[in-house]
């Protein structure tokens, strides 16, 4: 979905901007808001397989402390930046269409926010191109946490042969099966209520306008791309248990400082995960929002917003 203003869509989302820009011959689709303020860039980064869209109620708030810019990335369910070859949806190759698109917009020392997934590809892209990233925000960040030694020996013996031979047979059952999957979804994130548990903590702050957009998207995915998002999955999958040596190479150089903001409620990160990197990086700071859960800037945007102006 492309509005060239989307106060059409929202009043609350008035003034963000659908734009487009050619990164290396690949047409590249993203949200700006605040233009010309004075500030760092915020430059926003989405949970992989997810879209810019997903950050609008944080746009407008977070105009407030800069230009905003939130790029769909390639290999996204929702969004319209192109897949410009099979692997492009993985982390790494990730991190490294976001140094060329800062480069194409000349951004540099902007605030990035990587939220879920999009953390992990966030602080890759620290590491890559330290000159484009001034401080990172990591919102419920898909990064490594602690391993019972049970684990760690399964992934390392098991690990690589299941992402390599598993994703082959998924694709295979998402061409058959990818529209009806797509439309279940899209009847589970009508309703909030359905949020609850692994994604979602406290839902009152959980805009209507996003329901009803992410309900829309999801009825007009096309279901192959599908496939991107099994890709992206594995990629991360991959990072986070089978081969840890570039994030964990990364999080250990990262020279960016960092506010890493976790909701108590979050099934999917664990306190382990959050308490484990802050240990690890004591200059980086946490931030806990106790009734949170994974959709942390969609549950509680004032809260977000306010804890990265602080």
């Amino acid at each position: 979905m492309r509005h060239a203003d989307w106060g059409a869509v929202s009043a609350r989302w008035a003034g963000i901007r659908s734009e487009e820009i050619d990164v290396c011959g690949t047409g590249v689709h993203y949200l700006s808001a605040g233009a010309g303020r004075a500030g760092p860039v915020q430059l926003l980064v989405h949970p992989m397989a997810g879209s810019a869209s997903m950050w609008l109620d944080v746009i407008a708030p977070l105009s407030a402390l800069g230009p905003v810019v939130a790029p769909d990335l390639p290999g996204t369910l929702f969004g319209h930046t192109g897949t410009p070859h099979p692997r492009a949806a993985r982390a790494e190759p990730n991190a490294r269409f976001l140094r060329a698109f800062a480069a194409r917009l000349g951004i540099r020392d902007a605030v990035v926010h990587g939220w879920s997934m999009g953390a992990l590809v966030s602080v890759l892209f620290a590491e890559a191109a330290p000159e484009r990233v001034g401080r990172l925000v990591l919102a419920a960040p898909a990064l490594p946490g602690p391993l019972p030694a049970d684990e760690v020996l399964f992934w390392r013996v098991l690990g690589r042969p299941l992402l390599a031979a598993g994703p082959p047979v998924v694709r295979t059952v998402l061409r058959l099966a990818g529209r009806r999957m797509l439309e279940l979804k899209g009847r589970m994130y009508a309703d909030p209520d359905n949020w609850r548990g692994s994604i979602a903590g406290d839902l009152s702050g959980v805009s209507p306008d996003m329901v009803a957009l992410l309900a829309g998207e999801l009825r007009g995915a096309r279901p192959r791309r599908l496939g991107d998002a099994v890709t992206a999955f594995a990629s991360v999958m991959s990072a986070l248990y089978v081969d840890r040596r570039s994030i964990d190479r990364a999080i250990d150089g990262a020279r960016a400082p960092a506010l890493v903001l976790w909701g108590g409620q979050d099934g999917l990160i664990t306190r382990g995960t959050v308490d484990e990197l802050v240990e690890r990086r004591p200059d980086w700071e946490l931030c806990v929002f106790e009734t949170a859960g994974h959709l942390l800037p969609l549950e509680a945007p004032d809260d977000y917003v306010r804890a990265v102006g602080r």
